[in-house]
């Protein structure tokens, strides 16, 4: 049997050799607190590579210093970052690996001493900061933000650029109605809502002409957020400014935990894939290779993106390619233990 998780797929010029993407997972590890790559971040990402998957995804790297989740984040807000995210991409395609970063801010979330900004004055908890209202001004210089990080992306010679669009950041709150209570042309219907990740979009890629992805939350666990219809309308959205995929997670914009099982987030990426006919990746729980072939075989997403099973076994491409039957050719100096 040929393995549909095996085979490569192509967004724009950049070819994937399998289906397989390392998530985007935060690693809290520049020290320093300087946004800039330290040597556990080249180890990590190189031997994620070397286990052969398709796309590694490196965490949320911050847009602007007040955008970090946390004072540990890689940031890309200074031509200072290029060099370090360079030697992460060395090491990545020295594997035959594409490689992508995830742009983000953090918006609300942001867990740091300095002022934090949002759609609106709506903290994330009672028990954390309460941001400060963006202005047009403030909006304007994140949407210049992103750009520039873009063009650095480029210079720092990633292959495909996804925004952080899930899990209650930034471009998220302003998505949704229950974090964007602007009354200005950046809020109110969900037409205005999108105007921020259209401006961001439109941007990008006056810096980058490579491929974009984003990742959502598809599903905000609150009847009087976003619901599916709205996801629709959006992904039509980002299909005509030229998205080439979104990444479907979900949760996240609220403090409300889902509850979690295998294959759990599917659902959101099979139907954005074939309502809005628009390639998707699926995430949250894939742990085995028969579990990634039968959503890939069935067309229910385009890419499978594995975290926390990845944390656990840099090599789980070569053990799904196993389960599969799939002759998986690895690093040579692995070769004595690969066969």
């Amino acid at each position: 049997m040929e393995s549909s998780l095996f085979s490569p797929i192509t967004f724009g010029k950049v070819t994937l050799k399998n289906r397989i993407a390392m998530s985007p997972m935060c690693m809290y590890s520049s020290h320093t607190e300087d946004g800039k790559v330290a040597p556990f971040h080249l180890a990590h990402y190189e031997s994620r590579a070397a286990g052969q998957a398709g796309l590694i995804m490196i965490e949320a790297t911050s847009v602007l210093p007040e955008g970090r989740i946390s004072p540990q984040d890689l940031g890309i807000w200074s031509d200072d970052h290029i060099v370090g995210l360079q030697q992460i991409n060395e090491g990545i395609h020295r594997h035959g690996a594409r490689s992508a970063i995830q742009l983000g801010h953090a918006g609300r979330k942001a867990i740091l001493e300095q002022e934090i900004f949002a759609p609106s004055a709506i903290p994330f908890k009672e028990d954390m900061k309460t941001p400060t209202e963006m202005t047009n001004h403030d909006i304007k210089r994140t949407i210049e933000a992103f750009k520039e990080a873009a063009r650095r992306s480029k210079e720092a010679h990633f292959d495909i650029i996804e925004l952080h669009g899930a899990h209650g950041y930034l471009i998220s709150q302003f998505l949704s109605p229950l974090t964007n209570k602007r009354t200005d042309e950046y809020g109110g219907d969900r037409n205005g809502r999108f105007r921020f990740l259209e401006e961001v979009i439109e941007e990008v890629k006056t810096a980058w002409d490579g491929p974009i992805f984003v990742r959502i939350s598809a599903n905000e666990h609150d009847d009087n957020g976003n619901q599916m219809d709205d996801f629709l309308y959006y992904a039509e959205r980002m299909k005509a400014l030229g998205i080439h995929l979104i990444d479907c997670s979900s949760g996240g914009v609220v403090p409300v935990r889902p509850e979690v099982y295998p294959g759990y987030q599917l659902q959101y990426a099979d139907q954005i894939r074939n309502q809005a006919s628009i390639a998707t990746g699926a995430v949250g729980m894939i742990t085995s290779g028969l579990q990634a072939e039968e959503v890939i075989r069935n067309e229910r997403a385009d890419l499978i993106f594995v975290a926390r099973a990845m944390l656990r076994n840099p090599y789980w491409p070569k053990a799904a390619a196993d389960e599969l039957g799939v002759e998986l050719e690895g690093p040579v100096q692995y070769k004595r233990g690969w066969m």
